[in-house]
């Protein structure tokens, strides 16, 4: 099953219960149990698994990142194995590709089809990434986006957008803040937000990682 979140609306004073895309997965999910091809508790144990990402755990990976260079080269090279090796469960086939913001580049994460995300990492989207203006507006006026999100990036620093797909996603690695040379590893994580690792926001001494 693919998590593509396809928009769909149920007009006002409708009698439909549900929507189109939530009355075919119902309908797919019952006749799979009917099938014996899954059973109702696989499918709670793995609503438990989605349950449990959320921003925070991509937060004690970049800041693990920024302490252990050797760490962040495996995690550059290879998103997906770097997480497992930290411990992180991926229940799809997907490929992870971390993007690293520097001095010259800023990067911006968005899926221009859907909503896809990198969620075994970051949990679920936020709702804005699932809209059609920021999924079009980010890859063809970037700076504005930002722009709106209070994040301004200078004229010199270039923007790379990352489109995900149903089998690559994107997590930015932001840059490390100045003045965190003495912070604990998870005094760093707590800096780390969703939004950086979207790629919408820069981290700050102010942010704070919500759990």
């Amino acid at each position: 099953m693919s998590d593509h979140n396809h928009d769909h609306e149920v007009s006002a004073g409708s009698d439909d219960a549900h929507g189109y895309y939530e009355l075919l997965e119902i309908t797919v999910r019952e006749l799979l149990i009917e099938k014996q091809l899954i059973t109702a508790a696989e499918i709670r144990r793995q609503l438990d698994v989605l349950d449990s990402r959320t921003p925070a755990m991509g937060a004690r990976i970049v800041a693990r990142a920024w302490v252990d260079p050797a760490f962040k080269d495996r995690l550059l090279a290879d998103g997906r194995k770097a997480c497992e090796e930290f411990g992180v469960t991926f229940y799809d086939d997907t490929s992870l590709i971390v993007l690293e913001n520097t001095e010259t580049e800023h990067n911006l994460i968005c899926c221009t089809l859907c909503s896809c995300y990198p969620r075994p990492v970051l949990g679920l989207p936020p709702d804005w990434y699932k809209q059609k203006p920021y999924r079009a507006r980010a890859i063809s006026e970037p700076r504005k986006v930002l722009a709106e999100f209070g994040t301004i990036v200078p004229d010199d620093v270039s923007v790379r957008v990352g489109d995900s797909t149903a089998m690559m996603r994107f997590m930015v690695l932001p840059r490390r803040p100045e003045g965190t040379e003495s912070f604990r590893e998870e005094e760093l994580a707590a800096l780390v937000t969703r939004d950086t690792m979207i790629g919408v926001a820069h981290p700050s001494l102010n942010a704070r990682n919500p759990e």
